[in-house]
């Protein structure tokens, strides 16, 4: 099924029909050049981005420093700072890429935003808000993502029928794949009514692969039999290729028939969440196995350096025998006790879940820069600028004493479990981060506000009284609610240090290469506790099938 890796796999990838995209954008790939790099010499002609990669991009470097500082100065809110620092990169993005979108007829070249994913869940701010990104990034080659959400379809046909270009993300299920594509032609039609030429109008539909290997082969695992190890590493290549088929099946259709000869574009399959999680699985694979003609994948960074260096283009696309193979895995989950359309579910609620995160995370890295005032362009006196970093830091401080005595209650809870030696070594380290901070703020001349602390811990302790079905005792929601609290804390704490590693660098009481460890520390903290609370949720939240149905 696949040939020999060619001296340049990624121009054989491009030669073979897909377009090659990277799954990442930030000011220093702009400004410092390998962007343009990549179109010359990687084939790379579109970028994704999404609220991680944002988060990411703005912790590494002090290119937003500045542009933060001055924002801040001006009083402007968290919200607006982060529309203004995404915008402004997509729209150089897309500057970057206006070859690639003239020579590849419009249909390359395109750079993508997302919509606020709070907004997920709400037709018409999401709408509302793809009209915004729109007029304010300005460029005929931007794309809006909008996630495919029940509330998402409605917003997609909404902003499609006014002429906006959309890239449909966190598809996961060949159901929502189909309305999706439905949403688009709706759009369609509802444009060409009101008489906005319909070939000025592009989409992809994102349909995320990776993830859909990493949820079933967890499930298999814990089946604990051979029969089901040997169904590991299949499913998103097959979900994958049955939704190509589905694509296939639309286009065939009368209704998309008419709509193409009114010069409408298709909407490509876009093949995202390409990186490889398991190490025992070939890092290009999702590449490799995903080689179709007229389709898109975006890959992040290291599988793109992956796939150019030995990287192997198979030899056809998906035939009859593909999808039949596709739909056989498929069956023999079900069969072996992996109810694929939970798997499906679970990942688009996470999906969602952990861009909530990460723009929380990015809104805290704003809000931090935008306080510390660590940029060039500062603009205030030296006093107000360590008023703000005392206030920063002791809000940090209060914020580590309360998830302290939240992992140590999380640790007794678990007294006796499997989780109990985990959790109690997240305490020590929570523990230890403390004190961490503790000795930076001594460094820097803050002292801590024990007032504030002791306010924080109470606040701590009253916050026990969740609504989690139980008011005074545990309930199944507590290790839910207890390990999404726990891995909101440690991401916040990665934001703190992220903000005092950028200081580091003008600031010489502060420990550069101590930083970098708290912050890898944490970076593992995170993981840890993902794996904790996606463990508690598919036990308390799953949905189960009732006996004898």
């Amino acid at each position: 099924m696949s040939v020999s890796a060619s001296s340049d796999p990624l121009a054989e990838l491009s030669a073979a029909g897909v377009s090659v995209w990277l799954d990442d954008l930030s000011r220093e790939l702009l400004a410092g050049g390998e962007l343009k790099e990549l179109i010359a010499d990687k084939h790379v002609v579109g970028v994704t981005t999404n609220p991680t990669i944002f988060a990411s991009a703005l912790s590494k470097g002090d290119r937003y420093s500045e542009q933060l500082a001055r924002l801040g100065a001006q009083g402007a809110q968290v919200d607006d700072a982060v529309f203004a620092l995404t915008t402004d990169d997509v729209r150089e993005g897309c500057r970057a890429f206006r070859e690639v979108y003239g020579s590849s007829g419009e249909v390359d070249g395109r750079v993508s935003i997302e919509v606020d994913p709070r907004l997920a869940r709400d037709a018409q701010a999401t709408a509302s808000q793809a009209v915004k990104l729109w007029e304010a990034v300005a460029e005929p080659n931007l794309f809006v993502k909008i996630p495919a959400t029940c509330e998402g379809l409605a917003a997609i046909t909404a902003t499609i029928a006014r002429g906006i270009s959309v890239n449909v993300t966190l598809i996961f299920s060949l159901d929502r794949y189909r309305k999706v594509m439905d949403a688009y032609q709706t759009g369609l039609e509802q444009a060409r009514e009101a008489g906005i030429d319909l070939s000025g109008i592009h989409s992809v539909a994102s349909f995320f692969v990776s993830r859909v290997d990493t949820e079933v082969d967890r499930r298999l695992d814990a089946l604990d039999s051979p029969q089901a190890q040997e169904l590991k590493g299949r499913a998103a290549v097959a979900n994958a290729r049955l939704a190509y088929r589905a694509y296939e099946q639309v286009m065939a259709e009368p209704r998309w028939q008419r709509l193409a000869a009114a010069g409408a574009n298709a909407q490509r399959p876009l093949w995202a969440s390409t990186g490889v999680k398991n190490p025992d699985y070939a890092d290009t694979m999702y590449v490799s196995e995903l080689v179709i003609a007229g389709t898109v994948n975006t890959m992040p960074g290291t599988t793109l350096t992956a796939f150019a260096d030995h990287g192997t283009v198979t030899d056809h696309g998906p035939a009859a025998e593909d999808y039949a193979a596709a739909e056989g895995h498929l069956a023999s989950l079900q069969d072996a006790g992996v109810d694929f359309r939970d798997v499906t579910d679970v990942l688009e609620r996470e999906g969602l879940e952990k861009f909530e995160a990460s723009w929380a995370e990015l809104g805290a890295s704003v809000a931090g820069e935008m306080r510390s005032g660590t940029g060039p362009a500062a603009g205030a006196a030296d006093g107000d600028s360590a008023g703000l970093l005392a206030i920063y830091l002791n809000d940090h401080y209060t914020g580590a004493t309360g998830g302290l005595e939240l992992f140590e209650r999380a640790a007794a809870a678990k007294k006796g479990t499997g989780d109990e030696a985990m959790l109690a070594d997240l305490a020590r380290q929570v523990g230890e981060d403390r004190d961490a901070l503790a000795q930076l703020m001594a460094d820097l001349g803050v002292s801590v506000d024990r007032t504030k602390v002791a306010l924080g811990w109470v606040a701590e302790k009253a916050g026990r009284l969740k609504t989690n079905g139980h008011l005074f005792s545990r309930s199944p929601l507590s290790d839910v609610l207890e390990a999404e609290a726990m891995l909101m804390g440690v991401l916040g704490k990665a934001v703190c240090w992220r903000t005092l590693r950028v200081r580091a660098d003008t600031d010489q009481r502060l420990d550069a290469a101590k930083l970098d460890t708290l912050l890898e520390r944490a970076e593992r903290q995170s993981q840890a506790l993902e794996e904790l609370r996606v463990a508690a949720a598919s036990r308390v939240l799953a949905s189960r099938t009732a006996p004898g149905h």
